[in-house]
């Protein structure tokens, strides 16, 4: 008899694992592994992984099991439990919490197994109907400028889509012919495959889980009941929003057979050419002349809507910076505004004819400033530690 595997080994966790941790790293492979996930040709051996990693959640998601199983390993599981026993108790909703409970479908449980065809154990409730009660949510990414960003726009977007085919209403059959009961699952509209305690309900392949398929297929949407189309479609976009915001705009989405999915519009700004956002501040840079900073001046400076003018104070340093509140970008959600900072940078004279280095020389020596001096540094280190 082949060996069994050590239970954290399957699942791929540490012994000293938390109960969540093990529950996160059993959905992962439950997902992973399902035999109806997997090409026909591997659906036996994905029923044995299957099996094996629920057989490990079972007891490791069981306080007493699994402090059985750390003492004695797989004997003192055997000795204690029937395999059928192992499964009594263990929390098989709790892993897919927020998700719809397990096994009886709802929310995104169903987006995640319920859209693969099958449910765990065959005890969810029946998938019927081929086509989706609910259109899928689409996203579309669109770009705009600072200034768009900071202010609100709105902008015109193309989006291709499927409608309710308007030549069958969405039935999928010709007009005036109707569908029959499928032959294979008899209307049920799954079929179940058992194999020691699972049972696999899985969609049928015939009728897609709807339970009756088309004879004679409507010659518009060749049988799916939705066309493609392009739409145009106006996007308000509100102040404040930055790369990576999504705005989820509720029916715009694809058609279903009982309503419409969302559209979420994916927002990228644009860099530009003097600014830099940090959060809802902007920065900038402006250079004056040395003059300006030495003796203080009016200087015009850029914003988001307009030229400003601002004072700079006489003596300002390179590298200093100023604030201009209320300039930046306001919050997306309505708390406040951000600022804008403008970082001054003091340009140093290159080139100078005799005149300007004349006065320079002056304004030295007027500073006790020796500039002739050809002091060393050593010098200049003694002096100042005497």
């Amino acid at each position: 008899m082949t060996s069994k595997r050590d239970y954290y080994e399957i699942l791929g966790v540490q012994k000293s694992a938390s109960l969540d941790e093990i529950k996160k790293a059993y959905r992962g492979m439950a997902l992973r592994h399902h035999p109806d996930r997997v090409p026909h040709e591997q659906k036996k051996e994905a029923e044995e992984k299957f099996k094996e990693i629920s057989e490990a959640y079972a007891v490791l998601s069981d306080p007493k099991k699994r402090a059985l199983y750390d003492q004695y390993g797989h004997s003192g599981i055997d000795q204690k439990y029937a395999y059928e026993d192992i499964f009594k108790g263990a929390d098989f909703s709790s892993v897919f919490q927020g998700m719809g409970d397990f096994g009886f479908g709802g929310g995104l449980f169903d987006e995640i197994f319920g859209d693969l065809g099958f449910d765990i154990f065959g005890t969810s409730r029946s998938r019927r109907g081929g086509k989706r009660q609910r259109g899928r949510d689409l996203e579309i990414a669109t770009s705009i400028t600072l200034e768009e960003a900071a202010f609100g726009t709105e902008k015109s977007i193309t989006l291709p889509r499927y409608e309710i085919c308007p030549t069958c209403s969405g039935s999928g059959a010709k007009p005036s012919t109707k569908k029959t009961t499928c032959p294979q699952c008899k209307g049920a509209g799954k079929t179940v495959i058992s194999s020691g305690f699972f049972q696999i309900a899985q969609t049928c392949s015939r009728c897609h889980g709807e339970g009756k398929i088309i004879q004679t297929p409507c010659p518009d949407c060749r049988g799916q009941g939705r066309v493609k189309e392009t739409h145009k479609i106006k996007v308000k976009i509100p102040p404040g929003v930055s790369t990576g915001s999504h705005l989820r705009m509720r029916g715009e989405g694809e058609a279903g057979a009982i309503a419409r999915g969302d559209l979420y519009v994916i927002i990228e700004v644009k860099p530009h050419s003097i600014f830099e956002r940090h959060d809802n501040d902007i920065i900038t840079e402006v250079e004056i002349s040395l003059v300006k900073a030495v003796l203080g001046s009016e200087l015009e400076v850029p914003t988001l809507n307009g030229n400003v003018r601002m004072k700079i104070p006489a003596g300002t340093q390179s590298g200093r910076i100023f604030r201009l509140r209320g300039k930046g970008i306001p919050d997306l959600h309505g708390r406040g505004r951000g600022d804008e900072l403008i970082k001054v940078n003091v340009k140093i004279p290159t080139a100078l004819n005799s005149e300007q280095r004349k006065i320079i020389e002056e304004f030295a020596r007027a500073s006790g400033e020796n500039i002739n001096s050809k002091e060393s540094f050593t010098d200049k280190v003694r002096k100042a530690f005497k």
